[in-house]
C-alpha cells in the first residue's frame, strides 16, 4: 500500500491547494490510499458539510481531526453522519462519532486508522497509549495488519513515546496539531513509520495558517483578535508511506512538501 498523509488542512486555502496538487501526488506516488486531518478546514477551525465534501471531492479518503473538530456546531451530526470522518478516539464513552474506522481498498486490502489525542498541554482525555492498546485489539480480531496513527498532539515527548510505545504494533505513526512539519520521519527498529508532526496545508507566509497582523497584534496586546486563514504562498505539507500488505510494516516514510505559485489574497476565508 502506498498512502499519502495530509497535514493539517486549514480553511479555504488549504482546500484549494489539496484540490490543485493532490492529483499530481498520487500519479507520481501511485497512491493507493489518502489520508488528511480536517479539524481546521472551515475558516480555520472546525469543519463543515461544505467544507467536508470538498476534501472528499478533492480526494482523500480517510478524514481524522483533533479538539478542534467541535469548534463548529453540527459537528456532532457530522460526525455521525460521515463514516469517513474520524475524532480521537480517546474521548469518554457516549461522544458522538468514532475513533478509528477500517478502510478497505479496490484491491481489498483493508487498512486500520486511528485517530488519538494527546494530554500533555492539552485537554484532560482518557489515556491515548491504553486507548491504543484496546483499539489494536479489535483491529486483530478482525484480520487488519495495516494500521495508521494520527496523534494529535502538542508535545513532541508525547509523540514520540508514544511511537516507541507502537513499534511493530501499527504501520505508523503520523503526529499533527502544531502546523510545523518536523524533520525526524523515520523507521522505527521494529517496523513502525515515524513522524512527530506531519506539517500543515495552508500558507506559509503566516502565523501556522493564519494571517500575520492579528497574530502580532494578539501576541504584543495580550487582546483575543479574531483570526482568519492566510492565503499566501499556499503548500502542501504531508507524508508519502509504502507499507507491506502482508505484514503491516512500514517500508519507507518520506516528508512531502509542494508549493502552488500563487499569493492571491482573495483566497483567504
Amino acid at each position: 500500500m502506498r498512502i499519502l498523509f495530509v497535514g493539517d488542512i486549514l480553511g479555504k486555502p488549504g482546500r484549494r491547494v489539496l484540490r490543485a496538487i493532490l492529483p499530481s501526488l498520487v500519479d507520481r506516488y501511485s497512491l493507493d490510499m489518502v489520508i488528511g486531518n480536517v479539524e481546521n478546514i472551515f475558516r480555520g477551525t472546525g469543519v463543515s458539510r461544505e467544507s467536508i465534501n470538498d476534501v472528499k471531492k478533492s480526494g482523500v479518503h480517510v478524514m481524522t481531526s483533533g479538539n478542534h473538530i467541535w469548534k463548529r456546531s453540527g459537528a456532532a451530526d457530522l460526525l455521525k453522519e460521515e463514516t469517513t470522518l474520524l475524532r480521537p478516539s480517546n474521548y469518554p464513552p457516549n461522544v458522538p462519532g468514532r475513533g478509528m474506522m477500517v478502510w478497505e481498498s479496490n484491491l481489498g486490502i483493508r487498512v486500520g486508522v486511528m485517530n488519538l489525542l494527546g494530554r500533555v498541554f492539552m485537554e484532560p482525555m482518557e489515556c491515548p497509549f491504553r486507548t491504543s492498546e484496546i483499539l489494536l485489539e479489535r483491529l486483530a480480531e478482525s484480520g487488519v495488519r495495516l494500521c495508521i496513527v494520527d496523534f494529535h498532539a502538542e508535545a513532541t515527548s508525547e509523540k514520540s513515546a508514544l511511537g516507541w510505545h507502537l513499534d511493530g504494533k501499527v504501520s505508523a505513526v503520523v503526529g499533527t496539531h502544531t502546523h510545523v512539519q518536523t524533520a525526524d520521519e523515520r523507521l522505527l527498529p521494529k517496523g513502525t513509520g515515524f513522524i512527530t508532526d506531519a506539517g500543515m496545508t495552508g500558507a506559509q507566509d503566516s502565523v501556522i495558517g493564519v494571517k500575520i497582523e492579528p497574530s502580532l497584534k494578539r501576541f504584543l496586546t495580550g487582546v483575543p483578535q479574531q483570526l482568519e486563514p492566510s492565503g499566501k504562498n499556499l503548500m502542501l505539507n504531508g507524508v508519502f508511506m509504502e507499507i507491506c500488505d502482508d505484514s503491516g510494516r512500514c517500508l519507507e516514510i518520506r516528508r512531502v512538501r509542494e508549493y502552488l505559485d500563487t499569493k492571491e489574497s482573495k483566497w483567504n476565508n
